[in-house]
Protein backbone atom coordinates (compact mmCIF):
# COMPACT_ATOMS: atom_id res chain seq x y z
CA UNK A 1 0.00 0.00 0.00
CA UNK A 2 1.34 3.72 -1.45
CA UNK A 3 -0.70 6.79 0.00
CA UNK A 4 0.61 10.02 -1.93
CA UNK A 5 0.87 12.55 0.33
CA UNK A 6 0.14 16.47 -1.48
CA UNK A 7 2.50 18.76 -0.12
CA UNK A 8 -0.29 20.69 2.03
CA UNK A 9 -0.60 17.21 4.02
CA UNK A 10 2.62 16.84 4.23
CA UNK A 11 3.27 20.33 5.41
CA UNK A 12 0.09 20.09 7.61
CA UNK A 13 0.85 16.30 9.32
CA UNK A 14 4.78 17.50 9.56
CA UNK A 15 4.19 20.88 12.10
CA UNK A 16 1.39 18.15 14.12
CA UNK A 17 4.33 15.60 14.34
CA UNK A 18 6.71 17.98 15.44
CA UNK A 19 4.52 19.24 18.07
CA UNK A 20 4.78 16.42 19.95
CA UNK A 21 8.09 15.27 19.29
CA UNK A 22 7.17 13.17 16.28
CA UNK A 23 5.83 9.85 16.23
CA UNK A 24 3.51 7.62 13.14
CA UNK A 25 0.80 8.36 10.98
CA UNK A 26 -1.40 5.59 11.78
CA UNK A 27 -4.47 5.16 8.88
CA UNK A 28 -7.13 3.61 11.18
CA UNK A 29 -10.75 2.32 9.70
CA UNK A 30 -13.25 4.09 12.80
CA UNK A 31 -15.75 1.54 13.46
CA UNK A 32 -16.14 2.83 17.42
CA UNK A 33 -20.11 4.21 17.19
CA UNK A 34 -20.92 3.18 14.02
CA UNK A 35 -22.56 0.21 15.41
CA UNK A 36 -20.74 -2.13 12.73
CA UNK A 37 -17.01 -3.03 12.04
CA UNK A 38 -17.75 -2.51 8.66
CA UNK A 39 -19.53 0.96 8.83
CA UNK A 40 -16.58 3.02 9.48
CA UNK A 41 -14.37 6.28 8.68
CA UNK A 42 -11.27 6.71 7.45
CA UNK A 43 -8.93 8.98 10.15
CA UNK A 44 -5.56 9.56 10.10
CA UNK A 45 -4.43 9.20 13.95
CA UNK A 46 -0.65 10.80 15.08
CA UNK A 47 0.78 7.75 17.50
CA UNK A 48 3.63 7.19 19.35
CA UNK A 49 4.43 3.71 17.74
CA UNK A 50 2.75 1.07 15.96
CA UNK A 51 0.74 -1.20 17.87
CA UNK A 52 1.25 -5.23 17.67
CA UNK A 53 -0.71 -5.80 15.02
CA UNK A 54 0.30 -2.94 12.77
CA UNK A 55 1.91 -3.36 9.39
CA UNK A 56 4.41 -0.69 8.29
CA UNK A 57 2.66 1.27 4.94
CA UNK A 58 5.37 3.44 4.13
CA UNK A 59 8.17 5.60 5.51
CA UNK A 60 8.62 8.94 3.10
CA UNK A 61 7.92 11.77 3.65
CA UNK A 62 6.68 9.80 7.38
CA UNK A 63 6.53 7.08 9.31
CA UNK A 64 2.52 5.50 8.19
CA UNK A 65 1.07 2.33 9.51
CA UNK A 66 -2.06 0.37 9.59
CA UNK A 67 -3.72 -2.31 11.78
CA UNK A 68 -3.53 -5.51 9.33
CA UNK A 69 -7.13 -5.82 9.87
CA UNK A 70 -8.03 -2.66 8.27
CA UNK A 71 -6.11 -2.99 5.49
CA UNK A 72 -9.08 -4.83 3.63
CA UNK A 73 -11.05 -1.17 3.43
CA UNK A 74 -8.31 0.46 1.40
CA UNK A 75 -6.93 0.35 -1.92
CA UNK A 76 -3.51 -0.62 -2.55
CA UNK A 77 -2.31 3.38 -4.06
CA UNK A 78 -4.29 6.28 -2.88
CA UNK A 79 -3.55 9.68 -2.24
CA UNK A 80 -3.87 12.37 0.45
CA UNK A 81 -4.59 16.27 0.26
CA UNK A 82 -5.21 18.74 3.37
CA UNK A 83 -7.93 21.34 2.85
CA UNK A 84 -6.38 24.23 4.92
CA UNK A 85 -9.71 26.06 4.86
CA UNK A 86 -11.72 23.54 6.26
CA UNK A 87 -8.92 22.01 8.34
CA UNK A 88 -9.44 18.63 7.01
CA UNK A 89 -7.97 15.79 4.42
CA UNK A 90 -9.23 13.95 1.76
CA UNK A 91 -8.41 10.70 0.83
CA UNK A 92 -9.21 9.18 -2.58
CA UNK A 93 -7.92 6.46 -4.72
CA UNK A 94 -8.65 6.42 -8.35
CA UNK A 95 -11.98 4.52 -8.05
CA UNK A 96 -13.30 6.22 -4.95
CA UNK A 97 -13.33 9.09 -2.22
CA UNK A 98 -12.98 7.25 1.53
CA UNK A 99 -13.35 10.67 3.03
CA UNK A 100 -13.39 13.82 2.10
CA UNK A 101 -13.45 15.80 5.31
CA UNK A 102 -11.17 13.40 7.31
CA UNK A 103 -9.82 14.39 10.53
CA UNK A 104 -6.12 13.90 11.82
CA UNK A 105 -6.33 12.86 15.84
CA UNK A 106 -3.41 13.27 18.05
CA UNK A 107 -3.48 9.67 20.08
CA UNK A 108 0.38 10.23 20.94
CA UNK A 109 0.86 9.97 24.76
CA UNK A 110 2.97 12.51 25.24
CA UNK A 111 1.68 15.82 24.11
CA UNK A 112 3.41 19.16 24.43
Amino acid sequence: MHIRFSEEAVQHITRELSRGGNGWVKLVYDSEGCGCAVSGVPTFWLVDEPGNHDIIVQEEPFHVCLDRKHEVFFEENMSADYKPGELCFVLKSSGQIYNARMKLVDRRSARV
